[in-house]
């Protein structure tokens, strides 16, 4: 093939037969590395010790880890709240920030095909009206006077890749498309994973704020029995002055909670691209939110083609990858072809008329010779810049496992903690009833009683965030582990 190329350049144009022979004879060489994507880390599982089967029951719940459970897309819906789903909905629809990824991936998608135009032939057209006069002195002498001339003409030229430095140009193009893809998959996932969040903490927060303001209530009649018994002389200042700290102390803590409750409300408002004065964000209830009982777990092995960052950082290398045979193919000679064709006269009466056309066609070879070495130095820098992006892909590689392990750890002793929690509560709640029973058959004074309802309602703001805990341990899984997005329809990709 490439003889029969070289024949066929020596019949068209001789005079160019041996820069045409050397470009049928380098068609399809394509210098700088070919990329490969890096291999999966080999691991067996995610973190040290016995891999995690199931938690402990808590909140009437045990969770499965399930290796061939399908985590969804739209893993939001395993929390069973239709609140829930409207609000992630809402903020998929909506938000700038993930519009502005969008508009980001487009505007890359548009540059590549930009790019791939270098593999067009260029074709200009252009007309010329002109008054001139030419010296007489000139060699060859010149024609009397002042004259018009008209010129039709069309170019094209087209720039041989040799090397393939614009393959490997429109690669690194390619590359940024996929960059782009995974950014947008990436905030997708944040602005899910935010949302979500924060709909679990303002269910937290509002349960704090209901448990703290009975506290605030019950310890209110403390001090008020206290300074009953104070003024009687059956108790000191001193236990007034203790329990009015106690109360001061409760009630300075509610302030902070509804600040937390009013930020969050302020952030969902936000992330769905409304005002915070505005729009109002459902209130959140944990009686309305199912924690799911499986949760799915991907093997090692699929993580790296599962997490939009570690595609992200993949992405990154293929284009620090095509960098470098760009700045290779800078070293190397250039060739372009080009010629023009057209219609010159000095009357537009004669201008489509015999004997009026024009033509060139010419081809041209360029070599870099001498730079200082910059084009040298640039390779240099091309490969020091893909060195760099892989220890960045390992080290995002490295997160994303450390991250699935402390989740699944998380996992396990959030669990265990509930459960111990939720039985302290219970004791609470026991020793509330029997003080309660007591005081009722006058073995207890109502001041006891007091004390073991503060006790009780203690307990249960210590649950409360411990439930919220898990619920979102549960959403840092689903993160972890990617979202799902592969789980969609492929339109949705």
């Amino acid at each position: 093939m490439r003889n029969n190329t070289a024949t066929l350049a020596r019949r068209v144009y001789p005079a160019l037969t041996p820069a045409v022979a050397l470009v049928a004879l380098l068609a399809g060489c394509t210098v700088g590395p070919d990329f490969k994507a890096p291999d999966a880390p080999v691991a067996s599982g995610y973190a040290e010790g016995p891999a995690l089967r199931s938690t402990v029951a808590a909140d009437g719940t045990v969770q499965t880890i399930d290796g061939e459970a399908r985590l969804p897309a739209d893993w939001w819906h395993l929390f069973d709240c239709p609140a829930l789903d409207g609000l992630v909905r809402q903020g998929l629809a909506d938000s700038p920030s993930l519009a502005a990824t969008e508009a980001t991936l487009r505007q890359a998608q548009d540059t590549l095909k930009a790019g791939e135009g270098i593999f067009w032939p260029q074709a200009d057209a252009g007309a010329d009206m002109a008054r001139q006069r030419e010296s007489r002195n000139a060699a060859g002498g010149a024609r009397q006077g002042a004259f018009n001339l008209f010129t039709l003409s069309a170019s094209v030229s087209y720039a041989l890749d040799i090397f393939g430095g614009e393959h490997r140009r429109v690669e690194g193009l390619a590359a940024q498309v996929d960059y782009q893809r995974n950014a947008m998959r990436a905030a997708a996932l944040t602005l899910a994973t935010t949302l979500v969040d924060t709909a679990i903490a303002s269910a937290a927060y509002d349960a704090q704020i209901e448990a703290t303001v009975a506290i605030v209530a019950l310890e209110r009649e403390q001090v008020r029995l206290a300074i009953v018994h104070a003024t009687a002389g059956t108790a000191g200042q001193a236990a007034v002055l203790s329990l009015r700290a106690q109360l001061e102390a409760t009630e300075a803590s509610l302030p902070g909670l509804r600040q937390k409750q009013a930020q969050a409300r302020h952030q969902m408002a936000v992330l769905v691209g409304r005002l915070p004065a505005d729009w109002q964000p459902p209130f959140f209830n944990f009686s309305e939110l199912t924690l799911p009982r499986s949760l799915p777990l991907s093997l090692p092995s699929a993580l790296v083609r599962q997490r939009p960052d570690i595609l992200q950082a993949e992405s990154a290398l293929h284009a620090a990858s095509a960098a470098i045979g760009v700045a290779t193919a800078a070293l190397l000679p250039s060739v372009t072809l080009d010629g023009s064709f057209g219609v010159s006269s000095t009357s537009s009466d004669t201008l489509f008329q015999a004997g009026s056309g024009v033509w060139s066609v010419g081809a041209g070879v360029a070599q870099p010779i001498f730079n200082g070495g910059a084009l040298s130095y640039q390779r240099q820098a091309a490969i020091d810049a893909y060195d760099a992006a892989a220890a960045a892909y390992r080290q995002t590689v490295l997160n994303a496992f450390q991250q699935v392990a402390d989740v699944l750890r998380a996992l396990e002793h959030d669990a265990e903690s509930l459960a111990l929690l939720e039985q302290a509560e219970k004791t609470a709640g026991a020793a509330l009833a029997l003080t309660q029973a007591n005081f009722a058959a006058g073995l207890a004074a109502q001041a006891d009683v007091l004390v073991a309802d503060v006790q009780y309602r203690t307990a249960k703001l210590s649950v409360i965030a411990a439930r919220a805990s898990r619920y979102q341990d549960t959403v840092a899984l689903f993160a972890a582990l990617g979202g799902g997005w592969w789980n969609a329809p492929a339109a949705d990709h």
